[in-house]
């Protein structure tokens, strides 16, 4: 069987499951199988590359992530690995970074950067892989996903500390005014959304996606209690659920924040919420 027929053979058996870009997905896996079907259409597949596309279409059809099957996935302009026990990077979560890096540019040459809840790591390594002589650190609990951003790190020369702790917990024992930018994504769905997910989801780590307090509890904690550590002029950008952005801007607001931004994805909706630390905002005592 040819690269193309096999292609088509996936891509119908994608849609019959009523998979979303079934066409994209049929290539994705012949290039994980090592065919590359836009070059070599007619090429002939061996007998190893058909049952390994065989084993991948059965994996799909379960729905475990195509990310998953794959090892690694691409996100803003590089690629990380991916797999079981860490959460797939989403074109969603390139806003966040990207406004992270932005603000860490303009605090310029030696700018501290924390990103919390790092998961994979995009974040922390988009923000490093952007901005030239800045530090970054990333602190993730899950031994798993921690696994994931140690060899993400390593796969870019390591520009990021990585720090393995609760993110409720740890702004405890650090000193106060370090940070010129804190960035997260942290867990954000509802129980009730959670149990609406596409089958895919439930794959990925639950204790990365929900939150309790109706999805709320990691802003609860992170704005009030990381604004100590934040410089005075410094910035604080959180990804948010689409329904969170005024709930998490009063947050910013009760706790002292200014100049606090709501930007919208490629969707038009809203993704992330932004605040500042005030310029005369000197660090409380904890």
């Amino acid at each position: 069987m040819t690269a193309r027929e096999y292609a088509a053979r996936l891509r119908e058996a994608l849609e019959q499951a009523g998979l979303e870009d079934a066409a994209f997905e049929a290539v994705q896996m012949l290039e994980i199988a090592g065919v590359c079907a836009r070059r070599t259409p007619d090429a002939e597949l061996f007998p190893a590359q058909c049952e390994q596309l065989d084993s991948l279409l059965e994996q799909r059809l379960r729905r475990i992530p195509l990310q998953y099957l794959a090892g690694e996935w691409d996100f803003w302009d590089f690629t990380v690995f991916v797999g079981e026990g860490v959460l797939i990077p989403r074109p969603d979560t390139e806003l966040c970074a990207m406004l992270a890096a932005e603000q860490a540019a303009k605090a310029g040459k030696g700018a501290q950067v924390l990103d919390l809840c790092s998961g994979s790591g995009v974040i922390a390594l988009g923000v490093a892989l952007h901005c030239a002589q800045v530090n970054v650190t990333a602190v993730e609990l899950s031994d798993a996903a921690l696994g994931y951003l140690q060899r993400n790190n390593e796969r870019h020369g390591a520009p990021c500390r990585v720090v393995q702790a609760n993110v409720l917990t740890w702004h405890q024992h650090q000193s106060a005014e370090t940070w010129d930018v804190i960035a997260s994504n942290p867990p954000y769905v509802t129980e009730e959304e959670y149990q609406a997910l596409a089958p895919e989801l439930f794959y990925e780590p639950k204790m990365a996606l929900t939150a309790p307090e109706n999805g709320l509890a990691f802003y609860r904690c992170i704005i009030p209690a990381y604004h100590r550590l934040l410089k005075p002029g410094g910035w604080m950008v959180l990804e948010i659920g689409e329904t969170q952005g005024e709930e998490v801007a009063a947050l910013y607001r009760a706790a002292g924040y200014t100049d606090i931004q709501l930007h919208r994805d490629l969707a038009g909706l809203p993704r992330v919420v932004m605040a500042r630390k005030s310029e005369n905002d000197a660090a409380k005592t904890v």
